[in-house]
């Protein structure tokens, strides 16, 4: 593929996994990336969250993560890229939440745990949300 042929640009695997420690723990990882020699970090919405066994409430704002990694980004030398909230809408394809929000888009979800459930029971899993041959791959 074209992507894979640049020098400049390649893929690795980071031996680290998730701690739901929030946004500090979003640093971290870019900490942790920049000493790999990343340039530029991937950072999702409510990377790192979670969620309270009693309530089931947030610890953290969805964009608490991204808002302080574009903060501590010119110190740690590393480019945030945000991820942004995508939905499926039935009138325009994938569009941003707030673009669905704004047009009145009727909005196609489906979570990762109704995802991961699906998956494991057999049941067809929406083509929107996951290319068929992803869905083989995970189930093989």
């Amino acid at each position: 593929k074209e992507e894979t042929s640049n020098p400049k640009v390649f893929g690795e695997y980071l031996p680290y996994s998730m701690h739901m420690a929030g946004p500090r723990e979003a640093i971290q990882h870019m900490m942790i990336r920049k000493n790999y020699g990343c340039t530029h970090f991937i950072i999702g919405r409510d990377m790192a969250g979670s969620k309270s066994s009693v309530t089931g409430d947030d610890f953290y704002g969805a964009y608490e993560a991204q808002d302080l990694a574009k903060e501590m980004s010119e110190r740690l030398g590393v480019k945030t890229v945000p991820s942004l909230n995508l939905v499926y809408s039935e009138e325009a394809g994938y569009v941003t939440a707030d673009e669905a929000d704004e047009k009145n888009y009727t909005q196609m979800k489906l979570s990762g745990t109704k995802f991961r459930k699906m998956l494991r029971g057999g049941e067809d899993i929406p083509e929107w949300f996951a290319f068929k041959s992803v869905v083989k791959v995970l189930r093989d």
